[in-house]
């Protein structure tokens, strides 16, 4: 395995389905490029929630050609028309189909109550993914990769640990949702701390059933005092600025439901991380108040088709949209490599 340092990299700057309308109308949050191919589509997981996505296609795809794939969500709490949309819109541009979706529960797809998050049906949303690529008729259903942002670069590991069908995995500023709702941030919540939050959501739990509603949790402040955490700062200039607000986007305009912590505080999704056989590269920023997820991620991954890139200067957010800090040539270059 590899793990690397590495200065700013330069950036440069269809397909069947069970849905497909035409995107006539922009509604994502960068701007459109003239190189590719987008059309809504949809697609139903194992558990029969539809999934709606984006998908991306260069335009200088030839008839009957099969091209490499990456299906791609994430930031936990955001929507197919903010990072991961940019992300799979230049990836297209590099020569690949690539499909952005909104989890189960969340944006465009459907599942009720909404705003819900699962490890179980969130790493399923990947797989149902890689379904809906692997019968595309432009698409070679042997070089299928995933992209995962954030909370979604943990749920892409575990896909990659079950799904065999994925050949290759990039996670980018990846979160543990499991972990982190488990034990808090660098792993500060003991024991007795973890029983009592379980107690005030099973707690909430009642009240909800009792109302028929579900509770939200607390979400990004509306204004900044200044007296906030600075990656909650972070997180504030790109959810609730025009710089990456969306309607649709939970961390923009709404909240998660309370008692979605209990699954992800009772089920780690990194358990077999270990037996993934395909290539990874995880991507951090050297400035991220969230790097430790990745560096301990990384160290318990085998073989030596993994590496850990870490980018100088780069903070949580920087790696969401930050066209200069974005490693794009060396993610185009590993599923290149890789899907193959």
């Amino acid at each position: 395995m590899k793990k690397i340092l590495i200065g700013l990299l330069p950036v440069l700057c269809f397909l069947g389905g069970n849905t497909m309308v035409n995107a006539k109308t922009w509604d994502k949050t960068f701007a459109k490029s003239d190189l590719v191919t987008v059309k809504k589509v949809s697609f139903k997981n194992r558990f029969g929630i539809k999934l709606a996505g984006d998908l991306y296609a260069p335009k200088s795809i030839k008839k009957g050609e099969k091209l490499p794939a990456i299906a791609l969500s994430g930031p936990f709490g955001a929507v197919k028309e903010q990072a991961s949309g940019l992300y799979a819109q230049t990836l297209a541009q590099r020569g690949f189909i690539t499909l952005a979706f909104d989890p189960s529960y969340t944006g465009e797809s459907s599942g009720k109550p909404r705003n819900i998050a699962s490890p179980d049906i969130n790493t399923e949303d990947f797989s149902a993914a890689v379904d809906f690529l692997s019968t595309q008729k432009n698409v070679n259903p042997q070089q299928i990769g995933i992209l995962g942002i954030c909370g979604f670069g943990g749920f892409a590991i575990n896909a990659a640990a079950m799904d065999t069908r994925i050949k290759a995995t990039v996670t980018s500023t990846m979160y543990d949702m499991t972990r982190v709702s488990a034990k808090g941030y660098f792993d500060a919540m003991d024991a007795d701390a973890r029983y009592a939050q379980k107690e005030q959501l099973n707690a909430q739990r009642t009240r909800d059933f009792e109302s028929g509603t579900y509770a939200p949790q607390p979400g990004l402040p509306e204004k900044l005092t200044g007296q906030e955490p600075w990656f909650v700062q972070d997180y504030w200039h790109y959810y609730k600025t025009p710089r990456g607000f969306h309607k649709r986007s939970i961390n923009s305009n709404g909240n998660w439901t309370m008692t979605s912590t209990l699954s992800l505080m009772n089920l780690p999704i990194l358990a077999y991380s270990n037996e993934i056989r395909s290539a990874v590269l995880m991507i951090h920023g050297e400035k991220a108040h969230s790097r430790y997820f990745s560096e301990d991620a990384f160290k318990k991954l085998t073989g030596d088709n993994k590496e850990l890139l870490i980018i100088p200067g780069a903070t949580h957010v920087d790696l969401y949209d930050n066209l200069q800090k974005i490693p794009f040539d060396k993610i185009e270059k590993f599923f290149k490599d890789n899907l193959k």
